[in-house]
């Protein structure tokens, strides 16, 4: 018998999720809300627990002329003077440590990658209702699965069908994004490395995107009045370019060139302690939202499609799958969760004994080893 798969959501875990099952031979549908698969957001890092998986699906062969492979990473500047605090050699040591590189890529680039490894696509198709393996669109349709995916995002409607509809919570903070032409932006924005200036209340991260072309940022700062959490809200340089005045004009010049700029709150909710009930599931943000502190929203999406796919591929009792599923993704997942939400409050120190504390660790820690527990992760290894 063969196994009907629904999949809501066609961002980067619903459509991994959907490659990762056909490459093991299983079907399935991808349902989206949206008339048309955009070009929105802008760039992604993509670390090597996530980069290893791409690449074995075999995405990375229609990526190679926009990923951009990086030589530094992790380059922590002081906010007022852009100090270097700490910096990292990746030209090499990514490879040495974890067979795989840390590369950017533009998120349009990615999803176009990943939608020519699924099945089919709906698009269009809003789902107002989810019971059990019943799904309900907004034009009266309905679907019936035997196991649904959710990958809707942080307001899921697969997660408020099992365990009820609840705001998320404001953090206080809200992410602006915004691209920059590479021909406007200074010579130390197009170096091919990751640069973090942190500093009182907010941090600013940009690193180059589609082989170089632009330069992608985004900012974390505090929200004001703003609460909208939309890819596509917008913001003016005005407003990016407030939030940091007062750092070094090397920072506000490349902030002044920006264009494409967005800005949304960053909701958040605590960790659940179950994801499924029956073959019910959720995936990527529907799951587990963090904090971007870490880079690891889509990387932990992508892995959660791989292992899901496998649990599937496994046995012939979708159930099973599911459980297993949970049990092998939720304490990693709860764990990035929760050191996500932590590194807000290191980040953003204000000038005093707790920041020159903080600036003189960042000479003796090597993130790269660090966090070797989330960029040495395997999911397939045997």
């Amino acid at each position: 018998m063969t196994v009907r798969i629904a999949i809501l959501g066609g961002g980067i875990g619903g459509l991994a999720t959907s490659a990762f099952l056909r490459r093991a031979g299983i079907r399935s549908v991808v349902y989206e809300q949206a008339a048309a698969l955009t070009q929105v957001g802008a760039g992604l890092l993509v670390t090597p627990n996530a980069a290893r998986l791409l690449r074995r699906l075999g995405v990375f062969e229609e990526l190679s002329e926009s990923a951009l492979r990086l030589e530094v990473g992790w380059e922590f500047r002081r906010w007022r003077d852009g100090t270097v605090l700490s910096s990292e050699d990746l030209s090499t040591a990514c490879a040495d440590l974890y067979g795989e590189h840390t590369w950017t890529i533009h998120r349009a680039d990615l999803l176009r990658a990943l939608l020519s490894r699924v099945d089919r696509v709906e698009l269009g198709r809003r789902c107002v209702a989810v019971d059990g393996g019943r799904l309900r669109f907004a034009d009266g349709s309905t679907v019936e699965a035997d196991v649904v995916i959710g990958a809707d995002g942080i307001h899921s409607i697969v997660r408020g069908s099992m365990f009820g509809v609840t705001p998320a919570a404001y953090s206080g903070m809200c992410a602006f994004r915004a691209l920059v032409p590479s021909q406007s932006a200074p010579e130390f924005a197009r170096r091919p490395a990751q640069t973090l200036w942190i500093g009182p209340g907010r941090h600013l991260v940009h690193y180059p995107v589609a082989a170089g072309r632009l330069v992608n940022l985004v900012a974390v700062a505090p929200a004001g009045d703003h609460t909208v959490e939309s890819w596509t809200a917008t913001a003016t340089v005005g407003e990016l370019r407030a939030e940091f005045d007062g750092w070094d004009p090397r920072l506000t010049g490349l902030i002044e060139s920006a264009t494409t700029l967005g800005r949304w709150a960053l909701l958040s909710r605590p960790p659940l302690p179950r994801w499924s009930e029956g073959a019910t599931t959720l995936l990527g943000d529907a799951a587990h939202p963090m904090f971007p502190f870490y880079a690891q929203g889509a990387a932990q999406a992508i892995e959660d499609a791989a292992v899901l796919a496998r649990c599937l591929a496994r046995t012939a009792d979708p159930q099973a799958a599911v459980r297993d599923y949970e049990s092998l993704r939720l304490p990693r997942t709860t764990r990035l969760q929760q050191v996500s939400h932590a590194r807000a409050e290191s980040n953003h120190l204000p000038d005093g004994p707790a920041q020159r504390e903080r600036d003189e660790t960042f000479a003796q820690r090597d993130p790269l080893v660090a966090n070797g527990w989330i960029y040495g992760y395997d999911p397939e290894a045997p």
